[in-house]
């Protein structure tokens, strides 16, 4: 007994300047999170070596 496989179905059409605008928008969030925890580690950093200078 064989079956016969069904075609494959149509996949809807993607909206590429939706997808690139949430793309740079995802981007922009990763680099603010990015920079905000460097700063973040910049300070604590800047703590940790005057406290033991002093």
């Amino acid at each position: 007994m064989h079956l016969q496989a069904l075609p494959p179905r149509q996949l809807p059409a993607q909206d590429m300047a939706a997808l690139d605008a949430r793309e740079q928008r995802a981007q922009r969030l990763t680099w603010g999170v990015g920079a905000v925890a460097g700063a973040v580690l910049m300070v604590l950093v800047c703590l940790l070596c005057t406290r033991a200078l002093f």
